[in-house]
């Protein structure tokens, strides 16, 4: 298998360049209506660097809890900025959101990633009492598939749902990408950062992907859902760029189920 290609998503959807610019503006345009709104507190910090940074939309009462959602790019590419309409479908159903940047490859590794996106929800959970729930896309899935085994015991254990979507669960097959050249993974950290490898975490998990994936992250996404025996939902119709969408609509199955006791 070339695994170059089986891991190209944006080669095999059609309009894929329309899709970042869209995100970019959708997500300015939030952030302008939120904070004229006085709903959005934009670029906390919760650690050191200029993407140690956090925003957090506020919903109009009092906040049920916080979710946080962690955005993907193979842990290569985007910031915060592009994702921040992702949001108000739990805003809108009286949750905090927070969306942090956190620093890329190669100038840090996954692990150190890992570490940074604990350190945000950390500080998101400082400012935002209640439960937890999580949502992360691709790198982002696999990013808050890790949270259960990296957060501190008091705030792992707000934690009331995980929803990887799309998520790499099993980083071994991307060691012979040619995206492990800025990646750096070897042996001991696909075993350490892979999801798979790990315990489930003590709360909930749902583990979400388009049924018209790339056919590695249907199977990612199913050995997750094995390995840990949690749920799985295949969206039928959906691919990996537009599977996301429904994070904007506090009507979606996907929120339904983020946001479900």
């Amino acid at each position: 298998m070339d695994l170059d290609d089986a891991y190209a998503n944006a080669a095999h959807i059609p309009d894929s360049d329309a899709y970042p610019p869209r995100w970019t503006a959708a997500a300015e345009a939030y952030r302008q209506r939120l904070s004229v709104a006085g709903r959005a507190r934009l670029g906390l910090m919760y650690g050191h660097g200029t993407r140690a940074a956090l925003d957090l939309f506020l919903p109009d009462t009092a906040p049920k809890g916080l979710m946080v959602f962690v955005h993907g790019g193979y842990w290569l590419r985007f910031d915060r900025s592009s994702w921040s309409h992702l949001s108000e479908g739990a805003r809108a159903r009286g949750w905090a959101v927070a969306i942090p940047s956190y620093d890329l490859c190669p100038r840090v590794r996954i692990s150190d990633i890992t570490r940074q996106v604990a350190s945000a929800v950390t500080v998101a959970a400082a400012e935002i009492p209640g439960p937890i729930r999580l949502a992360g896309h691709s790198a982002g899935g696999h990013l808050v598939a890790r949270m259960g085994a990296v957060l501190n015991p008091e705030v792992a254990a707000r934690l009331s749902h995980i929803l990887p979507i799309s998520p790499l669960s099993d980083l071994r097959p991307l060691m012979q990408t040619s995206m492990n050249a800025d990646l750096r993974i070897d042996d001991a950290e696909a075993r350490a950062e892979s999801p798979i490898y790990s315990p489930p975490p003590a709360c909930p998990v749902t583990v979400w992907v388009g049924g018209d994936e790339r056919p590695v992250f249907l199977d990612q996404a199913r050995k997750l859902s094995r390995v840990w025996g949690c749920g799985l939902e295949v969206d039928a119709g959906r691919h990996h760029l537009d599977v996301i969408d429904a994070l904007e609509d506090p009507e979606s199955a996907m929120v339904a189920r983020l946001l479900s006791d």
